[in-house]
């Protein structure tokens, strides 16, 4: 089944709870769930009963797409992604995005919580992204393309929106939130990565690394999409200076962080 059939399924299907045509796309990583709180929620689905919509089977995603104002706007949002390690296919991780531009959203805000490798940066600092490098071996667009969808050969040039990354910087800087700009690099995952691969992560040019928000940027450059994508390290990884991961004190992090995150995206949401 193409894409454009799965949609043909997928969006009536919503339309039967809401006539909503939300500007807005919000895709809430691990441990970010709060700002789904904020949103003046009209309709919930499960994503386990939107069809075509693969279940999210990390801890801590709740598997909801909300539908709501935030900020004075329209909003979609969803509570919980998809990831490679997962199992699914880019084009089932990255559905969500597809699904979005056919419900009208023009802007996606995204986020993550990563592990920093920049020297500079600490747990529970913010990044903005600014760029990003591609290490997961896929590609959400490989295979025939539907121009209805998006070029081709889409351009890269710009993943991330300038004006919504200043925009940002702006907001958070005036609250006095301290945030750096810098450059994601998303790897398969799910086993965190050897001191060796850390510093040659940090070699070829990247400030954070993590396991998803890289499909979901290309599928909605493909489609249009302006992207602000906001990272929470929730971790440091400093190959000289290693020490074990454990998910519960990560968690904890990007929960301490994640007030600062909430703030950042309900008033650029606000701003637009």
């Amino acid at each position: 089944m193409t894409i454009r059939e799965q949609l043909a399924e997928t969006i009536p299907y919503i339309r039967k709870f809401t006539d909503e045509s939300p500007k807005v796309g919000i895709i809430l990583g691990t441990g970010l769930g709060a700002l789904g709180h904020e949103i003046r929620v009209d309709h919930t689905l499960d994503y386990k009963d939107i069809p075509h919509f693969p279940l999210s089977t990390v801890e801590y995603h709740a598997g909801k797409l909300l539908f709501g104002t935030l900020g004075g706007k329209q909003v979609v949002a969803m509570q919980g992604r998809f990831h490679y390690y997962e199992g699914y296919s880019m084009k089932q991780i990255t559905y969500a995005v597809r699904v979005m531009k056919e419900l009208g959203v023009e802007t996606m805000l995204i986020s993550n919580a990563c592990g920093g490798m920049n020297p500079v940066y600490r747990a529970g600092d913010l990044m903005l992204m600014v760029d990003h490098i591609n290490l997961l071996g896929d590609n959400p667009l490989i295979g025939e393309n539907d121009p209805d969808l998006g070029p081709r050969f889409p351009d890269m040039s710009r993943p991330y929106s300038r004006k919504l990354t200043d925009l940002a910087e702006q907001v958070a800087l005036a609250k006095g939130i301290k945030v750096h700009r810098g450059v994601y690099v998303a790897v398969a995952g799910p086993n965190l990565e050897t001191s060796a691969e850390y510093r040659f992560l940090r070699t070829i040019g990247a400030d954070v690394v993590g396991m998803s928000t890289v499909p979901e940027v290309i599928v909605a450059n493909h489609c249009g999409i302006k992207v602000l994508g906001i990272s929470v390290i929730t971790d440091e990884c400093f190959p000289d200076a290693l020490k074990p991961a454990k998910i519960e004190e990560i968690i904890e992090t990007a929960s301490i962080a994640e007030p600062k995150l909430t703030y950042i995206m309900k008033t650029v949401i606000d701003r637009l």
